[in-house]
């Protein structure tokens, strides 16, 4: 994490960091300092888009949404930029969703740096209480989509390619690990 990125030289406040806007790299809020990656490979963002598209398929009406790389405030100071969510009835024109909104949090590692979403983040988003998170990686073809119970993820499932994941909560749908990694 770093806060002199952008020529800051003490903690950042949720409007300093909202007030940067769009920036060419991903950039999340973590308790007053930033936490800068560059946008996922094009394989990442081709997994996302397949994601995406088989989820929103299933997702009908207002409500559920789902949404990619949207500012998801797991606590005050806390904002976090999740591959793809899926929510209740938000307001799309705010540029914050609160995780009480989120049912499930989304991340694709990336190769090399799969500790941040194994870790770091299923921390942040269990202790944000969003009850499923789901995690593509990208490296062996595997999904995990684990359930929230008491305070901490559990494996609900895993599927390797050649199985199928299936998804009861928030939206019923199915996952084939070879259909999403190119």
């Amino acid at each position: 994490m770093t806060s002199a990125v952008f020529g800051h030289g003490g903690p950042w406040t949720e409007e300093e960091y909202l007030a940067l806007g769009e920036t060419p790299e991903r950039v999340e809020l973590l308790d007053g300092g930033l936490l800068l990656s560059a946008a996922g490979s094009l394989r990442h963002q081709a997994v996302l888009g397949r994601i995406s598209e088989i989820l929103a398929t299933v997702a009908h009406g207002a409500d559920p949404h789902v949404l990619t790389a949207v500012n998801v405030r797991l606590r005050p100071g806390r904002i976090v930029i999740p591959d793809l969510v899926i929510t209740g009835q938000v307001d799309l024109d705010e540029l914050v969703v609160d995780a009480a909104a989120v049912r499930l949090v989304c991340e694709i590692t990336s190769p090399g740096d799969a500790a941040a979403d194994k870790v770091l983040k299923m921390h942040y988003y269990a202790t944000a209480h969003i009850p499923w998170y789901l995690l593509v990686e990208q490296e062996t073809g595997t999904l995990h989509l684990y359930r929230l119970r008491d305070g901490h993820y559990a494996e609900e499932s895993v599927a390797k390619p050649g199985e199928t994941l299936h998804l009861t909560e928030p939206v019923e749908a199915t996952l084939r690990p070879e259909a999403l990694l190119p």
